[in-house]
């Protein structure tokens, strides 16, 4: 006996995703319900290879047959259809960042804070970090069990699909446009994109950091620990899939490298592909399609006392949206709903 699964946002990238890893994961369900607004009722999806799901429009889904709703559909959807779902006894796992502060709503990474799902019976929806904070902090979560970390600069190399599939046409068709002298058409982003990158994502703060820069150090915090300092810059690159991070870790107290790779090593979620050698490291373009978290370029840093540095790279709309959604599915079936056999 499984699931009645909806996924909310079906015909976007990340919801076209979800439709996938439930298939190749084999999430049992019973029933897949492929949702989306209005204007894309009766467009077709695919859920694994060879099956194909009609759209229907969320407004009209009676969520007291489902189970659980995967929302993938941006913060305005999950503000309106989120608690309605919630209220009919379905529980939301919301990938947008409308949930991700609520102190009622716990923000969960299964490798990370499995623990925490149990607070997700105050309104019945779980919050899915931001896609940059994901990734990072599978690789800290070791990382800080063995030497506690104090604090964390990070640059961000994130790819154009983090921000939806009119932003991958708009790379696709700069690009193609420079090599037959085309008219370049900047519509999704601040600067041309296509052979250049943009040290911007989402709105500009009062500090001078972007919103997409203060959701790594609050996710992170709430995440993992709220005691760790944490500054990021966040940079859109040319890349259609995958998202690569440096990360600059200092602790409190030494770190042996040899360990810290044996711990990342060992660490699920995580592989470690790291040979100080050409080629001896992972890139965006291999990381795509695949589960793990990639951790390269293991080294001391020598400029501040017990500091580390790592390279880590994921699928972005895997690990960084899609996956962990069904993960934390996967985690909420184990320990509260416990309906399939």
């Amino acid at each position: 006996m499984g699931y009645n699964v909806a996924v909310v946002g079906a015909t976007g990238v990340v919801g076209r995703e979800m439709l996938q890893i439930l298939e190749e994961r084999q999430f049992p369900v019973d029933n897949v319900y492929a949702l989306a607004s209005r204007r894309s009722q009766g467009r077709e999806v695919s859920f694994g290879d060879n099956k194909v799901l009609k759209v229907s429009a969320v407004e009209n889904h009676d969520f007291s047959n489902t189970d659980i709703a995967l929302f993938a559909a941006g913060s305005g959807a999950a503000k309106e259809y989120g608690p309605i779902a919630a209220a009919a006894g379905c529980t939301v796992i919301d990938n947008s960042s409308f949930y991700r502060m609520d102190p009622d709503v716990p923000l969960i990474v299964p490798e990370v804070n499995p623990d925490a799902i149990d607070g997700y019976t105050k309104k019945n929806i779980i919050a899915n970090p931001n896609c940059s904070t994901a990734q990072m902090v599978v690789a800290l979560k070791p990382l800080h069990d063995l030497g506690t970390i104090k604090r964390v600069v990070v640059s961000t190399y994130q790819s154009v699909s983090g921000a939806g599939n009119e932003a991958m046409d708009e790379l696709f068709t700069q690009t193609r446009a420079i090599f037959v002298n085309d008219d370049i058409k900047t519509e999704n982003f601040t600067k041309q994109i296509a052979f250049n990158v943009i040290p911007h994502i989402d709105v500009f703060m009062d500090d001078g950091s972007t919103k997409e820069e203060w959701k790594m150090v609050a996710e992170t915090q709430k995440i993992l620990d709220p005691n760790i300092e944490l500054t990021a810059t966040c940079v859109r690159v040319p890349v259609f899939v995958g998202h690569s991070e440096a990360i600059n870790i200092e602790f409190e107290e030494p770190v042996d490298e040899k360990r810290a790779r044996e711990v990342l090593r060992e660490s699920p979620g995580l592989m470690v592909v790291d040979k100080r050698e050409d080629a001896g490291y992972i890139t965006p373009l291999e990381c795509v399609g695949d589960f793990a978290t990639f951790i390269s370029r293991i080294r001391k840093d020598p400029t501040v006392e017990n500091g580390l540095n790592i390279w880590c790279v994921s699928d972005n709309l895997r690990k960084g949206a899609a996956l962990n959604a069904v993960q934390i599915a996967e985690l909420l079936g184990r320990r509260h709903l416990k309906k399939a056999s």
